[in-house]
């Protein structure tokens, strides 16, 4: 499988950067680093060796990097492919590396109508435009009643920790959101950081995906931000079981993971949590 190239996740600027110190104003000027956020377009090809289909699905803003960990993510998270063999192929379309188009082995059936959506998804919310409240709900493959997983109080005290020092961009902007997956015993395995939030997710769930790994039913997920429904729902679909996020959850969150039996824990930081559902998987 090809590998996407990466590119630069960050500019420079010149700023001004303006203090009051004692009722006396500052003002400095400097080089200030700013994530980058570009669109990309997220293609498809599929149907009939004879007769194949290409058809644009989606546009994202997102910070460029791991695309085709994002494009096949996100075909992923809304059930369009389903196993590693229904990949064909993923390349970039023109040499701007803004159009990503994913190749879908032919014979592979799925429902188009799990992509209805506004062709235009800004970064800060991968769900607006869906066409009905049902169409969220996409079925994973991957959900099962195992119970086994088994985390400690102290192991999860200490990943936003590991999260942290890891997040080398976010160090020099300040301006993208994190996702990453550990195994059981706390290593970090893989971290994908972005401007928008659930294109950090879909990146992983890519990564994951192109190697073969899913579903990742014996990992730890930890996000930087809240605890969407969008986001449940794609860690729902890749099989975790386990989700950790430094802020809140939604009402519709927690709904959700209780429906795919994960255990979901909310306001990860400074030494605490809440547990929200599944707190049978976390040793007291």
């Amino acid at each position: 499988m090809e590998i996407a190239v990466e590119r630069p996740s960050t500019s420079s600027l010149e700023i001004e950067r303006v203090r009051s110190l004692d009722g006396a104003l500052d003002i400095k000027t400097q080089h200030d680093f700013l994530a980058v956020e570009e669109p990309l377009e997220i293609r498809i090809e599929y149907g009939p060796k004879t007769a194949r289909t290409r058809r644009s699905i989606s546009i994202t803003m997102r910070t460029p990097g791991n695309d085709f960990e994002l494009a096949v993510g996100f075909l992923v998270t809304e059930g369009i492919l389903r196993n590693n063999g229904d990949l064909e192929k993923v390349e970039f379309c023109g040499p701007s590396k803004n159009v990503v188009r994913v190749d879908i082995k032919p014979g592979i059936a799925f429902d188009l109508k799990k992509l209805e959506r506004h062709f235009y998804t800004s970064s800060s919310c991968g769900v607006c435009g869906k066409s009905s409240i049902e169409a969220l709900r996409v079925q994973s493959d991957f959900n099962s009643s195992q119970n086994h997983l088994s985390v400690s109080i102290g192991l999860i005290h200490q990943l936003p920790k590991t999260l942290r020092e890891q997040q080398g961009i976010f160090d020099s902007t300040g301006g993208l959101h994190a996702c990453a997956v550990f195994d059981t015993s706390g290593n970090l395995l893989v971290l994908r950081e972005d401007v928008g939030r659930h294109n950090a997710l879909d990146k992983l769930v890519g990564h994951f995906f192109m190697k073969n790994e899913l579903p990742l039913h014996h990992h730890l997920l930890l996000v930087s931000g809240r605890a969407s429904f969008e986001l449940v729902q794609k860690a729902a679909m890749a099989g975790i079981h386990f989700f950790a996020a430094v802020g809140a959850p939604s009402s519709l969150a927690v709904e959700l993971a209780k429906e795919s039996n994960m255990t979901l824990v909310g306001f990860l930081r400074d030494q605490r949590f809440n547990i929200y559902c599944g707190a049978e998987r976390i040793q007291k």
